[in-house]
Protein backbone atom coordinates (compact mmCIF):
# COMPACT_ATOMS: atom_id res chain seq x y z
CA UNK A 1 0.00 0.00 0.00
CA UNK A 2 1.37 3.40 -1.02
CA UNK A 3 2.15 5.70 1.91
CA UNK A 4 1.65 8.99 0.11
CA UNK A 5 3.24 11.29 2.71
CA UNK A 6 6.39 9.17 2.69
CA UNK A 7 6.44 9.09 -1.12
CA UNK A 8 6.13 12.89 -1.31
CA UNK A 9 8.96 13.35 1.18
CA UNK A 10 11.25 10.88 -0.59
CA UNK A 11 10.65 11.69 -4.25
CA UNK A 12 8.94 15.10 -4.58
CA UNK A 13 9.94 17.54 -1.82
CA UNK A 14 12.91 15.38 -0.79
CA UNK A 15 12.29 16.37 2.84
CA UNK A 16 11.49 13.90 5.61
CA UNK A 17 9.87 16.61 7.74
CA UNK A 18 8.32 20.01 7.17
CA UNK A 19 10.69 22.82 6.24
CA UNK A 20 8.64 25.20 8.42
CA UNK A 21 8.91 23.41 11.79
CA UNK A 22 11.71 25.70 13.00
CA UNK A 23 9.79 28.86 12.15
CA UNK A 24 6.67 27.49 13.88
CA UNK A 25 8.70 26.58 16.96
CA UNK A 26 10.42 29.97 17.06
CA UNK A 27 7.06 31.79 16.90
CA UNK A 28 4.97 29.39 18.98
CA UNK A 29 4.13 31.98 21.63
CA UNK A 30 3.13 34.58 19.05
CA UNK A 31 1.00 32.05 17.17
CA UNK A 32 -0.78 31.10 20.38
CA UNK A 33 -1.48 34.76 21.20
CA UNK A 34 -2.92 35.32 17.73
CA UNK A 35 -5.12 32.19 17.54
CA UNK A 36 -6.12 31.01 21.03
CA UNK A 37 -9.69 31.95 21.91
CA UNK A 38 -10.35 33.62 18.53
CA UNK A 39 -13.25 33.21 16.11
CA UNK A 40 -11.99 31.89 12.76
CA UNK A 41 -13.65 31.80 9.34
CA UNK A 42 -12.06 29.70 6.59
CA UNK A 43 -13.52 30.10 3.10
CA UNK A 44 -12.68 27.28 0.69
CA UNK A 45 -11.67 25.33 3.78
CA UNK A 46 -12.43 21.88 2.38
CA UNK A 47 -9.78 22.11 -0.32
CA UNK A 48 -6.20 20.92 -0.05
CA UNK A 49 -4.64 24.17 1.19
CA UNK A 50 -7.61 25.40 3.22
CA UNK A 51 -7.96 22.12 5.13
CA UNK A 52 -4.20 22.05 5.78
CA UNK A 53 -4.41 25.61 7.14
CA UNK A 54 -7.15 24.46 9.52
CA UNK A 55 -5.06 21.51 10.73
CA UNK A 56 -2.03 23.75 11.27
CA UNK A 57 -4.07 26.24 13.28
CA UNK A 58 -6.26 24.00 15.47
CA UNK A 59 -3.48 22.99 17.93
CA UNK A 60 -3.45 26.65 19.02
CA UNK A 61 -7.11 26.30 20.12
CA UNK A 62 -9.35 28.91 18.53
CA UNK A 63 -12.72 29.43 20.23
CA UNK A 64 -14.79 29.00 17.07
CA UNK A 65 -14.21 27.61 13.56
CA UNK A 66 -16.63 28.19 10.69
CA UNK A 67 -15.71 26.54 7.39
CA UNK A 68 -17.39 27.55 4.13
CA UNK A 69 -17.04 25.60 0.89
CA UNK A 70 -19.23 24.83 -2.10
CA UNK A 71 -18.05 21.19 -2.10
CA UNK A 72 -20.48 19.50 0.27
CA UNK A 73 -18.78 16.09 0.04
CA UNK A 74 -15.35 17.53 0.79
CA UNK A 75 -16.75 19.37 3.82
CA UNK A 76 -18.14 16.10 5.15
CA UNK A 77 -14.77 14.41 4.65
CA UNK A 78 -12.96 17.29 6.37
CA UNK A 79 -15.19 16.88 9.41
CA UNK A 80 -14.66 13.12 9.49
CA UNK A 81 -10.91 13.64 9.15
CA UNK A 82 -10.71 16.17 11.98
CA UNK A 83 -12.89 14.14 14.35
CA UNK A 84 -11.07 10.88 13.55
CA UNK A 85 -7.56 12.20 14.21
CA UNK A 86 -6.08 11.34 17.58
CA UNK A 87 -5.33 14.41 19.67
CA UNK A 88 -6.91 16.85 17.20
CA UNK A 89 -8.55 19.79 18.94
CA UNK A 90 -11.92 20.71 17.43
CA UNK A 91 -13.69 23.66 19.08
CA UNK A 92 -17.20 23.14 20.39
CA UNK A 93 -18.31 25.96 18.10
CA UNK A 94 -17.37 24.22 14.84
CA UNK A 95 -19.73 24.56 11.87
CA UNK A 96 -19.03 23.53 8.26
CA UNK A 97 -21.36 25.31 5.80
CA UNK A 98 -21.84 24.10 2.20
CA UNK A 99 -22.38 27.53 0.65
CA UNK A 100 -20.91 30.08 -1.76
CA UNK A 101 -19.14 32.98 -0.04
CA UNK A 102 -20.61 35.34 -2.67
CA UNK A 103 -24.19 34.28 -1.88
CA UNK A 104 -26.79 36.22 0.15
CA UNK A 105 -27.05 33.40 2.71
CA UNK A 106 -23.32 33.67 3.44
CA UNK A 107 -23.72 37.37 4.15
CA UNK A 108 -26.66 36.64 6.46
CA UNK A 109 -24.60 34.04 8.36
CA UNK A 110 -21.60 36.37 8.57
CA UNK A 111 -23.61 39.30 9.92
CA UNK A 112 -25.45 37.10 12.41
CA UNK A 113 -22.11 36.15 13.97
CA UNK A 114 -20.85 39.73 14.06
CA UNK A 115 -17.81 38.97 11.94
CA UNK A 116 -14.68 36.99 12.81
CA UNK A 117 -11.25 37.67 14.33
CA UNK A 118 -9.36 35.71 11.66
CA UNK A 119 -10.51 35.23 8.06
CA UNK A 120 -8.73 33.05 5.52
CA UNK A 121 -9.92 32.89 1.91
CA UNK A 122 -8.80 29.82 -0.03
CA UNK A 123 -11.61 29.82 -2.58
CA UNK A 124 -10.04 30.10 -6.02
CA UNK A 125 -9.80 28.86 -9.55
CA UNK A 126 -6.24 27.55 -9.38
CA UNK A 127 -5.75 25.80 -12.71
CA UNK A 128 -4.05 27.25 -15.78
CA UNK A 129 -6.50 25.13 -17.77
CA UNK A 130 -9.34 27.40 -16.53
CA UNK A 131 -8.79 29.80 -19.45
CA UNK A 132 -10.41 27.79 -22.25
CA UNK A 133 -12.82 30.43 -23.56
CA UNK A 134 -14.74 33.55 -22.54
CA UNK A 135 -17.08 31.61 -20.25
CA UNK A 136 -14.36 29.83 -18.30
CA UNK A 137 -12.41 33.11 -18.08
CA UNK A 138 -15.43 34.94 -16.69
CA UNK A 139 -15.98 32.23 -14.06
CA UNK A 140 -12.30 32.41 -13.08
CA UNK A 141 -12.25 36.20 -12.74
CA UNK A 142 -15.58 36.28 -10.90
CA UNK A 143 -14.20 33.88 -8.29
CA UNK A 144 -10.61 35.11 -8.02
CA UNK A 145 -11.19 38.87 -8.34
CA UNK A 146 -14.74 40.24 -8.52
CA UNK A 147 -16.28 38.16 -5.71
CA UNK A 148 -13.20 38.83 -3.58
CA UNK A 149 -14.11 42.52 -3.56
CA UNK A 150 -17.63 41.74 -2.35
CA UNK A 151 -16.15 39.81 0.57
CA UNK A 152 -13.70 42.61 1.35
CA UNK A 153 -16.53 45.14 1.43
CA UNK A 154 -18.28 42.98 4.02
CA UNK A 155 -15.09 42.60 6.06
CA UNK A 156 -14.68 46.38 6.07
CA UNK A 157 -17.89 46.56 8.10
CA UNK A 158 -16.59 43.96 10.57
CA UNK A 159 -12.79 44.38 10.43
CA UNK A 160 -10.93 41.18 11.32
CA UNK A 161 -7.68 41.16 13.26
CA UNK A 162 -6.07 39.17 10.44
CA UNK A 163 -7.06 38.56 6.83
CA UNK A 164 -5.25 36.12 4.55
CA UNK A 165 -5.91 35.24 0.92
CA UNK A 166 -3.81 32.75 -1.00
CA UNK A 167 -1.94 33.81 -4.15
CA UNK A 168 0.38 31.80 -6.43
CA UNK A 169 3.91 31.77 -7.78
CA UNK A 170 2.29 32.26 -11.18
CA UNK A 171 1.48 35.86 -10.11
CA UNK A 172 5.14 36.82 -10.62
CA UNK A 173 5.57 37.81 -14.28
CA UNK A 174 2.27 36.12 -15.21
CA UNK A 175 1.83 34.45 -18.59
CA UNK A 176 -1.62 32.93 -18.00
CA UNK A 177 -4.97 34.39 -17.00
CA UNK A 178 -5.07 32.51 -13.69
CA UNK A 179 -1.69 33.91 -12.63
CA UNK A 180 -2.63 37.42 -13.75
CA UNK A 181 -5.94 37.18 -11.87
CA UNK A 182 -4.04 36.36 -8.69
CA UNK A 183 -1.61 39.24 -9.24
CA UNK A 184 -4.62 41.56 -9.60
CA UNK A 185 -6.16 39.92 -6.52
CA UNK A 186 -3.06 40.95 -4.55
CA UNK A 187 -3.73 44.58 -5.49
CA UNK A 188 -7.41 44.26 -4.64
CA UNK A 189 -6.84 42.89 -1.14
CA UNK A 190 -4.02 45.36 -0.45
CA UNK A 191 -6.37 48.21 -1.39
CA UNK A 192 -8.31 47.33 1.78
CA UNK A 193 -5.20 47.25 3.99
CA UNK A 194 -6.07 50.67 5.42
CA UNK A 195 -9.16 49.06 6.97
CA UNK A 196 -7.69 45.80 8.36
CA UNK A 197 -4.39 43.85 8.14
CA UNK A 198 -3.99 41.92 4.89
CA UNK A 199 -1.41 39.25 4.03
CA UNK A 200 -0.92 36.72 1.25
CA UNK A 201 1.48 34.01 0.06
CA UNK A 202 2.75 33.03 -3.36
CA UNK A 203 2.70 29.29 -3.51
CA UNK A 204 4.68 26.47 -4.94
CA UNK A 205 2.73 23.49 -6.28
CA UNK A 206 1.16 21.47 -3.48
CA UNK A 207 2.18 17.87 -4.11
CA UNK A 208 -0.82 15.64 -4.88
CA UNK A 209 -3.34 18.38 -4.03
CA UNK A 210 -6.94 17.98 -5.20
CA UNK A 211 -7.18 18.23 -8.97
CA UNK A 212 -3.41 18.39 -9.52
CA UNK A 213 -1.63 16.34 -12.17
CA UNK A 214 0.12 14.10 -9.58
CA UNK A 215 -3.24 13.43 -7.90
CA UNK A 216 -4.49 12.51 -11.37
CA UNK A 217 -1.69 9.95 -11.63
CA UNK A 218 -3.17 8.12 -8.64
CA UNK A 219 -6.61 8.07 -10.25
CA UNK A 220 -5.23 6.83 -13.57
CA UNK A 221 -3.31 4.02 -11.85
CA UNK A 222 -6.39 3.00 -9.86
CA UNK A 223 -8.32 2.74 -13.15
CA UNK A 224 -5.43 1.16 -15.09
CA UNK A 225 -5.34 4.10 -17.49
CA UNK A 226 -2.15 5.46 -19.10
CA UNK A 227 -0.25 8.44 -17.69
CA UNK A 228 0.57 11.62 -19.57
CA UNK A 229 2.90 14.36 -18.32
CA UNK A 230 5.05 17.25 -19.60
CA UNK A 231 8.77 16.52 -19.52
CA UNK A 232 10.00 20.12 -19.79
CA UNK A 233 7.94 21.99 -17.15
CA UNK A 234 9.80 22.55 -13.87
CA UNK A 235 7.87 23.33 -10.71
CA UNK A 236 8.56 23.99 -7.03
CA UNK A 237 6.71 21.67 -4.65
CA UNK A 238 5.64 21.73 -1.00
CA UNK A 239 3.81 18.98 0.86
CA UNK A 240 0.13 19.33 1.80
CA UNK A 241 1.14 19.79 5.44
CA UNK A 242 3.63 22.52 4.50
CA UNK A 243 1.00 24.37 2.45
CA UNK A 244 -1.15 24.98 5.53
CA UNK A 245 1.85 25.97 7.61
CA UNK A 246 2.91 28.60 5.04
CA UNK A 247 -0.55 30.17 5.27
CA UNK A 248 -0.69 30.07 9.07
CA UNK A 249 2.73 31.70 9.44
CA UNK A 250 1.94 34.33 6.80
CA UNK A 251 -1.43 35.15 8.30
CA UNK A 252 -0.41 35.27 11.96
CA UNK A 253 3.12 36.70 12.03
CA UNK A 254 3.20 38.71 8.82
CA UNK A 255 2.89 42.48 8.77
CA UNK A 256 0.26 44.34 6.78
CA UNK A 257 0.65 44.12 2.96
CA UNK A 258 3.34 41.44 3.02
CA UNK A 259 3.65 38.54 0.60
CA UNK A 260 5.30 35.32 1.78
CA UNK A 261 6.87 32.56 -0.28
CA UNK A 262 8.74 29.31 0.49
CA UNK A 263 12.52 29.60 0.25
CA UNK A 264 13.24 26.90 -2.31
CA UNK A 265 16.28 26.68 -4.55
CA UNK A 266 16.19 26.16 -8.31
CA UNK A 267 17.73 22.71 -7.99
CA UNK A 268 14.71 21.65 -5.90
CA UNK A 269 12.40 22.02 -8.90
CA UNK A 270 10.82 18.82 -10.22
CA UNK A 271 9.35 17.83 -13.57
CA UNK A 272 6.07 15.94 -13.67
CA UNK A 273 7.42 13.05 -15.73
CA UNK A 274 9.95 12.26 -12.99
CA UNK A 275 7.18 12.17 -10.39
CA UNK A 276 5.11 9.86 -12.61
CA UNK A 277 8.04 7.50 -13.16
CA UNK A 278 8.88 7.34 -9.44
CA UNK A 279 5.24 6.66 -8.60
CA UNK A 280 4.93 3.83 -11.11
CA UNK A 281 8.15 2.25 -9.89
CA UNK A 282 6.86 2.52 -6.31
CA UNK A 283 3.86 0.45 -7.43
CA UNK A 284 6.20 -2.09 -9.02
CA UNK A 285 5.61 -1.18 -12.66
CA UNK A 286 8.12 -0.82 -15.49
CA UNK A 287 7.60 2.39 -17.48
CA UNK A 288 6.64 1.83 -21.12
CA UNK A 289 7.34 5.00 -23.14
CA UNK A 290 4.84 5.77 -25.92
CA UNK A 291 4.93 8.34 -28.74
CA UNK A 292 1.36 9.61 -28.35
CA UNK A 293 -1.68 9.61 -26.08
CA UNK A 294 -3.42 7.29 -28.53
CA UNK A 295 -0.61 4.71 -28.42
CA UNK A 296 -0.57 4.84 -24.61
CA UNK A 297 -4.35 4.33 -24.44
CA UNK A 298 -4.13 1.34 -26.75
CA UNK A 299 -1.28 -0.32 -24.85
CA UNK A 300 -2.99 0.29 -21.48
CA UNK A 301 -5.44 -2.49 -22.35
CA UNK A 302 -2.68 -4.98 -21.47
CA UNK A 303 -2.75 -3.74 -17.86
CA UNK A 304 -6.18 -5.34 -17.43
CA UNK A 305 -4.60 -8.69 -18.30
CA UNK A 306 -1.93 -8.26 -15.62
CA UNK A 307 0.90 -6.57 -17.54
CA UNK A 308 3.44 -4.80 -15.31
CA UNK A 309 4.65 -2.54 -18.15
CA UNK A 310 2.81 0.75 -17.67
CA UNK A 311 2.28 2.93 -20.78
CA UNK A 312 3.10 6.64 -20.46
CA UNK A 313 3.33 9.55 -22.85
CA UNK A 314 5.86 12.18 -21.82
CA UNK A 315 6.13 15.20 -24.11
CA UNK A 316 7.01 18.88 -24.29
CA UNK A 317 4.44 21.43 -23.15
CA UNK A 318 2.46 23.01 -26.00
CA UNK A 319 -0.61 24.48 -24.27
CA UNK A 320 -1.60 28.06 -23.41
CA UNK A 321 -0.14 29.76 -20.36
CA UNK A 322 2.43 27.14 -19.42
CA UNK A 323 5.71 28.74 -18.34
CA UNK A 324 8.70 26.37 -18.34
CA UNK A 325 9.74 27.49 -14.84
CA UNK A 326 8.31 29.40 -11.89
CA UNK A 327 9.46 32.36 -9.82
CA UNK A 328 8.19 33.92 -6.59
CA UNK A 329 9.08 37.59 -7.05
CA UNK A 330 10.26 40.09 -9.65
CA UNK A 331 13.27 42.39 -9.65
CA UNK A 332 11.29 45.47 -8.66
CA UNK A 333 10.01 43.88 -5.44
CA UNK A 334 11.88 44.28 -2.15
CA UNK A 335 12.59 40.90 -0.53
CA UNK A 336 13.53 40.05 3.07
CA UNK A 337 15.33 36.69 3.32
CA UNK A 338 16.63 37.16 6.87
CA UNK A 339 13.48 37.28 8.99
CA UNK A 340 12.47 33.61 8.79
CA UNK A 341 14.37 30.39 8.21
CA UNK A 342 12.17 28.86 5.51
CA UNK A 343 10.04 31.75 4.24
CA UNK A 344 10.98 34.79 2.23
CA UNK A 345 8.93 37.97 2.56
CA UNK A 346 8.11 40.58 -0.08
CA UNK A 347 7.88 43.86 1.83
CA UNK A 348 7.19 47.58 1.32
CA UNK A 349 4.08 47.08 -0.79
CA UNK A 350 2.09 50.30 -1.05
CA UNK A 351 -1.68 50.70 -1.00
CA UNK A 352 -2.64 50.36 -4.69
CA UNK A 353 -4.51 53.05 -6.60
CA UNK A 354 -8.16 52.39 -5.71
CA UNK A 355 -9.47 54.40 -8.67
CA UNK A 356 -7.39 52.31 -11.06
CA UNK A 357 -8.76 49.11 -9.52
CA UNK A 358 -12.34 50.39 -9.75
CA UNK A 359 -11.78 51.25 -13.42
CA UNK A 360 -10.62 47.67 -14.02
CA UNK A 361 -13.69 46.29 -12.27
CA UNK A 362 -15.97 48.53 -14.32
CA UNK A 363 -14.26 47.45 -17.56
CA UNK A 364 -14.50 43.75 -16.71
CA UNK A 365 -18.13 44.01 -15.58
CA UNK A 366 -19.11 45.86 -18.76
CA UNK A 367 -17.19 43.39 -20.93
CA UNK A 368 -18.90 40.39 -19.35
CA UNK A 369 -22.29 41.98 -19.99
CA UNK A 370 -21.60 42.15 -23.74
CA UNK A 371 -22.41 38.90 -25.57
CA UNK A 372 -19.78 39.59 -28.23
CA UNK A 373 -16.88 39.84 -25.73
CA UNK A 374 -14.07 37.37 -26.40
CA UNK A 375 -11.29 35.89 -24.31
CA UNK A 376 -8.87 38.13 -26.22
CA UNK A 377 -10.84 41.23 -25.15
CA UNK A 378 -10.44 40.24 -21.49
CA UNK A 379 -6.71 39.61 -21.92
CA UNK A 380 -6.40 43.12 -23.39
CA UNK A 381 -8.22 44.69 -20.42
CA UNK A 382 -6.04 42.77 -17.96
CA UNK A 383 -2.84 43.74 -19.81
CA UNK A 384 -3.86 47.41 -19.73
CA UNK A 385 -4.07 47.21 -15.94
CA UNK A 386 -1.08 44.88 -15.59
CA UNK A 387 1.51 45.66 -18.30
CA UNK A 388 3.82 42.85 -17.12
CA UNK A 389 1.12 40.32 -18.04
CA UNK A 390 2.45 38.72 -21.24
CA UNK A 391 -0.14 36.12 -22.16
CA UNK A 392 1.18 32.92 -23.75
CA UNK A 393 -1.51 31.80 -26.17
CA UNK A 394 -0.92 28.47 -27.89
CA UNK A 395 -4.46 27.87 -29.14
CA UNK A 396 -4.59 24.64 -27.17
CA UNK A 397 -5.84 23.89 -23.64
CA UNK A 398 -4.65 21.24 -21.22
CA UNK A 399 -8.13 19.75 -21.62
CA UNK A 400 -7.07 18.51 -25.06
CA UNK A 401 -4.67 16.08 -23.36
CA UNK A 402 -5.05 13.04 -21.12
Amino acid sequence: MLKLDEFIGKYVTKRSKSMFLKDISDHKEQLSEKIAGKKVLVIGGAGSIGSSFIKAMLPFKPEALVVVDTNENALAELTRDLRSTKGMYVPEDYIPYPMDFASPVFEKMFRSRGGFDIVGNFSAHKHVRSEKDIYSVEALLQNNVLHAKKLLDLLAEYPPEEYFCVSTDKAANPVNIMGASKRIMEDVIFSYSDKFPVKTARFANVAFSNGSLPAGFLSRIQKLQPLSAPSDVKRYFVSPEESGQICMLSCMIGANREIFFPRLEEEQMMTFDKIATALLEEYGYEVLQCESDEEAIEKAEALKAGSMRYPVHYSGSDTSGEKAYEEFYVESEKVDLARLKALGVITDKKIPDKNKIQKLFDQLTAAFERVETTKEDIVKIMHEYLPEFQHMEAGKSLDSKM
